[in-house]
């Protein structure tokens, strides 16, 4: 396993993935989606293709970093802040990769160099329905003390990889008697499913525009039989191809940098972890809306629903939408979800008592009656 030790495109001081990286041939979105609906094949056994962003879309890219680059900044202080209240020692990050990955970089790049402690990250992978990756965990506890682990993402959409975490780490804690905190730590929990964020709004974190540019390059995590044997690591695609587009490192340096310099505007004394009711009451929310655009729309299946800023871009980038629903189509923030639905033609509506700023309807193909 530990040939599979690299950093894609990011410093390994910053980023150490365990992932296997395998050669498996993409297949197109509508004969993923096929598959998937028809139970054929889990969604982790395939990838698709990527390509890289048009021009405009990577100038989209770029003012919805600017617009949000000193919330973004000090929400990292903040939950930098926190950690270091509550941990001591040395720190070890696993963030879920790929949406948690750059997040877990700058927060070990704003723990070291504004806390002064010591931080190695981590990037495995945690897939919905097959749970954590137990060799990478393993490996991890190998070299680290169990108390030291913290694991990272990106946002909660409704909560569905927070949960996944915790199951798998309680069979883990069950079968190696190994104590380990079961908990998801994000910046942002619309869901309430988190056990660490430092905000329940639905926000927009800009690294959620990109796949692999923002991401060291990597695909989304797979786990099929025939690349991966029982002692690899989950596997990944490395996109060589897309270096010259590549952001990943550049993301890490400057919001790092803009949290650095602007941390002496936050009180050092103050909590800023949620208060506890703030996540009950965002967790009752998701979940009314969840049970309510099931009975809407007919859906049996909620994995067709997915809520929040960040997973209406995903599927809007890689699976087949249906509908785009949005808060207020005047939001700047929107402005690469409304670029994207136009590209496919996939029909908006604005539904202003919506709890999240976007959520994407995933197209039913209605294959299993």
């Amino acid at each position: 396993m530990l040939n599979n030790y690299f950093s894609g495109s990011y410093d390994p001081q910053d980023t150490i993935f365990l992932l296997k990286v395998i050669d498996i041939p993409p297949l197109e979105t509508s004969e993923r989606e096929f598959r998937i609906q028809s139970g054929q094949i889990h969604y982790s056994e395939m990838i698709g293709p990527e390509a890289p962003p048009e021009e405009k879309y990577l100038r989209v890219y770029r003012k919805s970093l600017d617009r949000n680059l000193k919330r973004l900044a000090l929400d990292f202080v903040k939950l930098a802040l926190v950690i270091s209240k509550s941990k001591k020692g040395p720190l070890t990050l696993v963030s879920i990769a790929r949406s948690g990955t750059p997040v877990g970089a700058i927060l070990g790049r704003v723990l070291r160099h504004l806390f002064k402690r010591q931080v190695c990250h981590y990037s495995i992978s945690v897939i919905r329905d097959k749970g954590l990756d137990r060799n990478a965990l393993k490996h991890i506890l190998s070299l680290h003390q169990p108390e030291s682990l913290i694991f990272i993402d990106g946002w909660t959409g409704k909560g569905v990889i927070a949960r996944e975490l915790h199951k798998s780490i309680l069979s883990f804690k069950a079968e190696e008697s190994i104590f380990l905190d079961p908990f998801l730590t994000v910046l942002s929990d619309p869901a309430g499913a988190a056990g660490l964020s430092v905000g329940t709004d639905d926000y927009l974190i800009p690294s959620c525009l990109l796949n692999s540019l923002v991401s060291g390059l990597i695909s989304r995590t797979i786990l099929n039989e025939a690349y991966i044997g029982p002692n690899d690591f989950h596997g990944c695609l490395y996109y060589e191809n897309l270096k010259q587009y590549d952001l990943s490192q550049s993301l890490v340096d400057e919001v790092s940098r803009v949290a650095i310099s602007e941390s002496k505007s936050l009180d050092f004394d103050l909590d800023y972890k949620i208060p506890q009711g703030e996540i009950e009451i965002a967790a009752q929310k998701s979940h009314l809306f969840m049970e309510n655009t099931k009975e809407r729309f007919g859906i049996k299946d909620e994995n067709l629903i997915k809520p929040g800023l960040g997973e209406s871009t995903r599927v809007l980038l890689r699976r087949q939408p249906e509908l785009l629903m949005v808060k207020n189509l005047d939001d700047l923030d929107l402005e690469h979800l409304l670029y994207l639905a136009k590209e496919k033609a996939v029909p908006v509506e604005e539904i202003r008592d919506l709890p999240y700023r976007a959520v994407a309807i995933i197209k039913n193909l209605n294959l299993n009656g």
